[in-house]
């Protein structure tokens, strides 16, 4: 299942089109160990051949490198491609490991010229606030980033991580157009709330780590056996110790369920991801991340199973039995604070 180029959906309630699969690119600079640059870069230029459009990164990700690492990409592709970025997560100067939520108004405008810069880019097409600082009205915040928009440096506002009631509230001050937050099948917190805030609001959903950060294609078993000793999932409870034995354990139904669509178990979990679009009523647009070429083949491939009544009633008990939270600390989080 390669080779195909993906359908559209559309980024807002009047947003443009983009692919209905985008791109995370985080791991090409950033959290999951050592990455091959060329690859990266050929990673980057399949996704594109196979219709992906929207382009994800964050300032956060490697203090800047991966907007730097994108910039010669999107020059070469400006027309084609949509790029969002993210503000809100400071990286203090004495600590390079350390992260600090900002949502005040100098802090993003420091962030936005920040990342135009690294980006080289003269607009930002789609601007998150990457994560909620609760001391920091939302409707505060989102009037700095709708300010933004009417000054031409970006087209789109969204949002990461954030309640049900803080998507209202920001979509009262400014139209959002995108809420990224993780939804897998390992993940459904968000589909009490915020999913159908977002259906009435037209808001596109963008979920990240739909493949459950590589554990749901079963790439690794425990992080802290698996993965190098840079790599961000071993903080993460529930792919390590007892935790991730358990979970391990859970992918069985996934892998049945591949088994019968001639599909790879990631390619599964995509497709599940994907139905949820028809489930809730909603764009949904995830951004799996990968660093392979032929990884993006067969992500973009997931577009084309569509899973069974059967098949979705063997696949969706399995949220309920994860062990371990998917953050050590989910106070950032909209699970955390709904």
């Amino acid at each position: 299942m390669t080779g195909h180029t993906i359908p559209t959906t559309t980024l807002g309630a009047d947003g443009p089109e983009v692919g209905v699969q985008g791109l995370g690119c985080m791991g090409m600079s950033f959290a999951y160990g050592p990455a091959d640059a060329d690859a990266s870069r050929a990673t980057l230029e399949r996704a594109l051949e196979r219709g992906v459009t929207l382009y994800d990164t964050a300032d956060a990700y490697g203090a800047g490198d991966n907007e730097r690492f994108l910039a010669p990409f999107l020059a070469a592709h400006r027309d084609e491609v949509l790029i969002a970025t993210k503000f809100a997560l400071s990286i203090p100067p004495d600590d390079p490991t350390r992260r600090i939520v900002r949502n005040d108004p100098p802090y993003i405008r420091q962030a936005v010229e920040a990342s135009l810069r690294r980006l080289g880019v003269d607009v930002i097409d789609l601007y998150y606030m990457h994560r909620r600082d609760v001391n920091v009205p939302v409707e505060e915040t989102v009037g700095v980033m709708a300010e933004l928009v009417r000054e031409g440096k970006v087209k789109q506002l969204g949002l990461s991580e954030v309640t049900a009631g803080e998507l209202r509230a920001a979509h009262a001050v400014h139209p959002i157009a995108a809420v990224q937050s993780e939804w897998s099948l390992f993940s459904r917190d968000i589909e009490a709330a915020v999913v159908p805030a977002a259906r009435d609001l037209g808001v596109t959903l963008v979920p990240y780590s739909p493949l459950g950060r590589g554990f749901l294609t079963g790439s690794f078993t425990d992080a802290t056996k698996d993965l190098t000793q840079d790599d961000f999932r071993r903080t993460m409870p529930r792919f390590t110790g007892d935790n991730a034995a358990a979970n391990a354990a859970l992918l069985e139904p996934v892998r049945a369920v591949a088994g019968h669509h001639g599909a790879t178990p990631a390619q599964v979990a995509l497709a599940w991801v994907h139905q949820q679009a028809a489930v809730h009523g909603l764009p949904v647009v995830p951004i799996p991340g990968t660093r392979s070429p032929s990884r993006v083949d067969e992500n973009t491939a997931a577009t084309r199973i569509t899973l069974t009544e059967a098949d979705l009633n063997l696949l969706d008990p399995i949220a309920d039995q994860v062990t371990g939270t998917r953050y050590a600390d989910m106070s950032f989080t909209s699970a955390g604070r709904e």
